[in-house]
């Protein structure tokens, strides 16, 4: 039961951080402070494995192996929330970046004369020469 509570309070809590804004400096270091804790207690469970047991049979679990498992679900759901949070905010940059690149070139296209075999676009610099 209290490692019910655990997972569901972590899960709550990994929803939260998505929800967050990722550029604050408090998200940040949040991010740094629970990675410094998964490093502390990585090397105790190496050091001592039956640590894990005992903190699995205080919480409710059978194994420390199946802790072990709970606690890497957490992680690649954590691990998944941010590259989709990652995903997003690239996707609307680059949507910011093409919109910005097509009102320059029609600015472009608006300011240069079309000449007699000119098709009224300027070369662009990505194309092939013509």
């Amino acid at each position: 039961m209290l490692i019910q509570i655990i997972l569901i309070a972590a899960i709550v809590v990994i929803g939260i951080l998505v929800i967050r804004n990722p550029g604050s400096d408090s998200h940040l270091a949040i991010r740094r402070l629970l990675l410094f804790g998964f490093v502390i207690v990585a090397v105790l469970s190496v050091l001592f494995p039956q640590w894990l047991s005992w903190v699995a049979s205080l919480i409710g679990v059978g194994r420390g192996t199946d802790l072990l498992l709970y606690a890497l679900v957490l992680v690649v759901l954590v691990v998944i929330a941010t590259q989709y949070r990652t995903n997003v905010e690239q996707n609307r940059r680059i949507t910011q970046l093409a919109r910005r690149i097509a009102l320059l070139e029609a600015r472009e296209r608006e300011r240069t004369p079309a000449g007699p075999g000119d098709p009224g676009l300027p070369p662009d610099r990505f194309d092939a020469p013509r």
